[in-house]
């Protein structure tokens, strides 16, 4: 078997997998959408997987893996230079937004605070406690992540919970279950913010982080080279 004939078929493999992968999650992300509470009741009770925005994070992403898979493996498979171009045309602008978001998240981590505090402080403030998807969506990651708001408890400060329950923190924003979650038990609390939380703990898993997002990386390199081989060798041929 040569060159191009094994790497054909390696090709037409991988892309396979990423095919039947991504045909996965797309079905899955789809049952979740049509019927989250059949889903919860077998894989748990957990908040964070009845929520639509979950299935439609799936579907997106379970719908470009499809795609993927059918020109990487369709394009070796008929050695199609159309496809094949288009294949590398889509992993390359995947491993560019990578990068840039990769670049924006060392660089910018500031930048990014304030964007969120602009944009999901006011949602915390006027919606926890009053639609019922925001409620369960920030009650499931307070209680997971062992904080309180976004950047601390002052985020509830003159909210619409705080307001309603008489000047009273939500209970995940003080560590005395059995004491009401006053301001003065909030600040003694000295619980983080989610954000910060977040970030701590990708930092204190940077090295497995790091690592998925290099082979991650290394196999986008390497489809692109192997696609952009297949293309090429297709004038020879």
């Amino acid at each position: 078997m040569g060159c191009f004939s094994f790497l054909k078929v390696m090709m037409i493999l991988f892309n396979l997998a990423i095919f039947l992968g991504g045909g996965a999650l797309l079905g899955v992300g789809i049952w979740v959408a049509v019927d989250g509470s059949s889903f919860s009741s077998i894989f748990g009770s957990s908040s964070a997987l009845q929520f639509v925005n979950v299935s439609y994070f799936l579907i997106i992403i379970g719908a470009i893996l499809v795609v993927l898979g059918f020109l990487g493996c369709c394009g070796a498979q008929k050695e199609s230079k159309c496809l094949l171009i288009m294949f590398f045309s889509i992993v390359l602008i995947i491993f560019i937004a990578e990068i840039a978001a990769a670049v924006v998240a060392l660089v910018y981590t500031s930048l990014a605070e304030n964007i969120l505090q602009t944009t999901v402080t006011p949602t915390l403030k006027n919606q926890y406690g009053k639609v019922t998807e925001v409620t369960q969506i920030w009650n499931t990651t307070m209680s997971k992540v062992k904080c309180c708001g976004l950047m601390n408890y002052t985020d509830f400060t003159d909210s619409y919970y705080y307001k309603e329950h008489g000047d009273m923190y939500p209970p995940f924003c003080c560590n005395s279950v059995n004491a009401l979650c006053n301001e003065t038990e909030a600040h003694n609390s000295k619980l983080p913010g989610c954000f910060q939380q977040l970030l701590s703990d990708v930092r204190k898993n940077a090295g497995v982080v790091g690592g998925v997002a290099v082979g991650i990386c290394v196999l986008e390199i390497a489809a692109m080279v192997v696609s952009m081989y297949l293309y090429c060798q297709l004038d020879k041929k």
